[in-house]
C-alpha cells in the first residue's frame, strides 16, 4: 500500500488548477448508457472515474480516452446483464440502476459500497423506483425489474443526490411526465440535468427542489459534455492556502456553486480576492476568526466542504463549533487532527469544539476517506515537521494528480509503496 510523506511548515506559491468534478462525471458516465455514443470533456482522470468506466466496458460498452480528460464512451452494443464485483466496492455504481432499468426493464447490481462516512440506506432510490413502476427483490444482489414504467410524482424523504440523479436517468426513459418533489440541486445534479437536456430530455425547475422531467423513447441523441469544474477542490485549495499563509491562485473555479464557500472565507477572515475565474489566497493581513461550520443542503456549505475548514478552525483565534448534520461517522480526521496537536473536543457524533490557535506537528495519520483524505494533506502542508499520510487509495479515488499539482507550487510531498 502507498503513503504520503509530507514535509510541512513553508508557504506555498503559484498557480493550481481545478480538476473536473468526480461527482459530476461519474452520473453522467452512467447516463450514456441512454445514448449510442457520447463524449465527455473535462473528466478527471481519477480511481472511481476509471471503476465506472471499466463497468460500462463488463456490459458490452466501449471506452476511449481521446484526449487527457476527454472520452468517449459507445454503449450501441450494452447488454442487459448484472454489474460486475467491481461494482459493490463503488457507492456510485447505484447510479447504474435508474438508466439501466430504463433501456432494458431490469438491472441487477451488487449492494455499493464506498466511503465508510456514515449509514446511507438506498431506501430513497428504491421507493421512488416502485413509484414508477419498477418491482425489487432484495437477496445478494439488488434485482430491478418493470414491464411497464409509469409517470408521477415522487416525493424524496431526503434529498439524496445520488437518488436525484438515478431518478433523472431513469425518467429519461419514461415518456410521461415525472416530477420529483425534495430533490437534490447541487451542481453536479444541475450539470446531469443540462447533460439530459442536450440529449433531447424536457426538464423544468433545474436548480430547484422541484424538477419535472418528460422523457422520450431510447436511445437519446448523441452529444458531447463538459463535466464542470470541482467546486469541492477549489474550495479545498483556498483553505489550503490560507492555512499555509500562501500566495496562491486557484484557476478554473465556477463561482456559480461557491457562494457559501466564499462567504465561509470571509467570516474566518480569509485575505482573498475572487475575479474572473480565479481566487487568489495571500497571506493574512489580520488574525483568523473562529467561526461555526455548520453543513446544510446546497447551497448552503454541503458536508464534503467542512472537513478542510476543520483545519483552519484549529489556526483561528476563538472556539468553533463544528456541525456534521448529515453522517454519523465522518469525524474520524478530528481524532488524527488531535494527533497532530489540535485542541478539540468530539462532543458527539454530529458536533465538535474546535479551539484555537493551535500549531500542528507532523505526525503519522490515516485517510478513512476521500474528503478526509484531502484534508490530512492540508494539515500535513500546515504541520511542522514530517507527516506520514496512509490510506492513499482514498485520495486515488477522488483527486487527480494531486502530488504532481502540490510539488508544482513548493510543497514537500512524496509518495512510498510498502
Amino acid at each position: 500500500m502507498s503513503k504520503l510523506i509530507i514535509n510541512g511548515g513553508k508557504p506555498l506559491n503559484g498557480m493550481v488548477k481545478v480538476s473536473g468534478s468526480k461527482n459530476a462525471a461519474l452520473p453522467l458516465i452512467a447516463g450514456a448508457i441512454l445514448c449510442d455514443e457520447t463524449k465527455l470533456t473535462n473528466v478527471p482522470r481519477i480511481k472511481d472515474v476509471e471503476s465506472m468506466l471499466d463497468i460500462v466496458a463488463s456490459l458490452g460498452g466501449e471506452y476511449k480516452w481521446t484526449g487527457e480528460n476527454e472520452v468517449t464512451i459507445n454503449t450501441k452494443n450494452l447488454q442487459s446483464k448484472p454489474l460486475p464485483e467491481i461494482a459493490r466496492k463503488l457507492r456510485a455504481s447505484i447510479l447504474f440502476a435508474g438508466p439501466m432499468l430504463a433501456r432494458f426493464g431490469r438491472a441487477e447490481l451488487p449492494y455499493p459500497g464506498g466511503d465508510i462516512i456514515g449509514a446511507r440506506p438506498l431506501d430513497t432510490h428504491t421507493n421512488s423506483f416502485i413509484t414508477l413502476g419498477a418491482g425489487i427483490c432484495n437477496g445478494e444482489n439488488m434485482c430491478l425489474s418493470a414491464e411497464m414504467l409509469s409517470g408521477g410524482k415522487i416525493v424524496l424523504e431526503e434529498s439524496s443526490v445520488t437518488a436525484t440523479e438515478n431518478i433523472l436517468l431513469l425518467a429519461s426513459g419514461i415518456e410521461k411526465e415525472v416530477e420529483i418533489r425534495l430533490a437534490a440541486s447541487e451542481p453536479h445534479v444541475q450539470n446531469l440535468c443540462n447533460f439530459l437536456v442536450k440529449c433531447g430530455i424536457q426538464i423544468s425547475g433545474i436548480g430547484t427542489t422541484t424538477l419535472k422531467i418528460r422523457g422520450r423513447k431510447l436511445p437519446l441523441k448523441n452529444t458531447t459534455h463538459a463535466v464542470i469544474p470541482d467546486e469541492l477542490e477549489a474550495s479545498a485549495f483556498a483553505v489550503l492556502g490560507a492555512v499555509t499563509r500562501s500566495n496562491l491562485t486557484i484557476e478554473g473555479v465556477e463561482f456559480e456553486y461557491l457562494d457559501s464557500v466564499l462567504l465561509q472565507l470571509e467570516k474566518m477572515n480569509v485575505n482573498f480576492l475572487a475575479s474572473g475565474n480565479s481566487i487568489k489566497i495571500m497571506p493574512p493581513d489580520k488574525p483568523y476568526k473562529s467561526f461555526r461550520i455548520q453543513s446544510g443542503l446546497y447551497p448552503k456549505l454541503v458536508t464534503d466542504h467542512l472537513p478542510p475548514f476543520v483545519v483552519l478552525a484549529t489556526q483561528a483565534e476563538g472556539t468553533g463549533l463544528v456541525h456534521e448534520w448529515l453522517y454519523e461517522a465522518r469525524q474520524s480526521y478530528i481524532r488524527e487532527l488531535i494527533k497532530m496537536g489540535a485542541n478539540a473536543v468530539i462532543m458527539d457524533p454530529h458536533r465538535a469544539l474546535i479551539i484555537g490557535p493551535t500549531p500542528l506537528y507532523g505526525k503519522e495519520v490515516t485517510s478513512y476517506d476521500i474528503r478526509s483524505g484531502m484534508t490530512m494533506v492540508i494539515a500535513a502542508l500546515a504541520a511542522s515537521g514530517k507527516t506520514t499520510i496512509t490510506g492513499v487509495e482514498h485520495i486515488d479515488r477522488g483527486y487527480e494528480k494531486l502530488e504532481e499539482r502540490l510539488k508544482a507550487i513548493g510543497a514537500d510531498i512524496a509518495r512510498v509503496n510498502d
